[in-house]
């Protein structure tokens, strides 16, 4: 146990989500912003060995070889060890990470392939606050290099089925509330994701609030006519004038409203 509790704290953990931070245990370490580069770029490729030549030209596309590959040692001597070993591992050809280290990255892109595949969920199968914390965000959040706004849109992708597929389940097993704070994030993710919207709408009705259900209707139908100049789709044009029919008459009851609300949407 004495042994344990020190390799255990020297561990390092990488984030990408939202913003670059990278912890030795619990504390945060410093990194300068050219090895921070090297790093999260190597990170991004997996875990695998990638030639030098390609980091150099990847992260100092402007520069002449020569003064990118001064670029590269300069970020290589700056990364920061663990234990005494080198984050950042090199041969005369190929760069890599330590094997053992943490990207957070790539924990929830596992997660969440193991989400969509999920038929229902149970009381253990999925942490609701863990998942909105982990897909409410982008990849590296404010940086602009081609390298990472070509892995930011594949993240952004895949939370947001994340996020429809975690609301749909979340639908079904009843968990309403829990339904609506996946919509709110994945609405705030993307405004103008139809998904999330009729998310919001169908649980709302599921709660019996027909009042917020029509606000949250009418925000998107506005935000679509003052972007866009479209109308929302049949799917979320029928769900809305189905809930209207019935609440105009004695239909507007509990069975009535979650059969409307939890049928699969029509397509479009």
């Amino acid at each position: 146990m004495g042994e344990g509790t020190p390799g255990s704290s020297s561990r390092l953990s990488l984030s990408l989500i939202r913003d670059f931070e990278l912890r030795r245990g619990d504390t945060v370490l410093e990194v300068a912003p050219i090895a921070q580069r090297l790093i999260g770029f190597l990170a991004l490729q997996g875990n695998r060995s990638v030639r030098r030549a390609y980091v150099s030209g990847s992260l100092w596309l402007d520069a002449p070889e020569s003064r990118a590959s001064a670029s590269l040692r300069s970020a290589i001597w700056r990364s920061p060890t663990c234990n005494g070993a080198p984050l950042v591992g090199a041969s005369n050809t190929h760069l890599w990470l330590q094997p053992d280290l943490k990207v957070d990255l790539h924990a929830a892109a596992e997660r969440a392939r193991r989400v969509l595949d999920l038929p229902s969920l149970d009381a253990s199968s999925v942490d609701i606050n863990r998942e909105l914390s982990d897909y409410a965000d982008d990849v590296l959040v404010g940086w602009y290099d081609e390298w990472v706004i070509a892995e930011r849109e594949r993240f952004r992708q895949l939370r947001l089925h994340v996020l429809d597929q975690l609301g749909e389940l979340l639908l079904r097993a009843h968990r309403y509330s829990e339904a609506v704070q996946v919509g709110l994030v994945a609405v705030a993710s993307e405004p103008l994701r139809e998904s999330a919207h009729r998310l919001l709408v169908r649980a709302h009705l599921c709660e019996g609030n027909l009042a917020e259900a029509l606000r949250q209707y009418r925000t998107y139908a506005d935000l679509l006519a003052r972007e866009l100049r479209v109308r929302p789709s049949a799917a979320m044009e029928g769900l809305i004038s189905d809930a209207m029919t019935a609440a105009s008459t004695s239909a507007w009851g509990t069975e009535t409203r979650m059969a409307k609300a939890l049928s699969p949407p029509a397509a479009g």
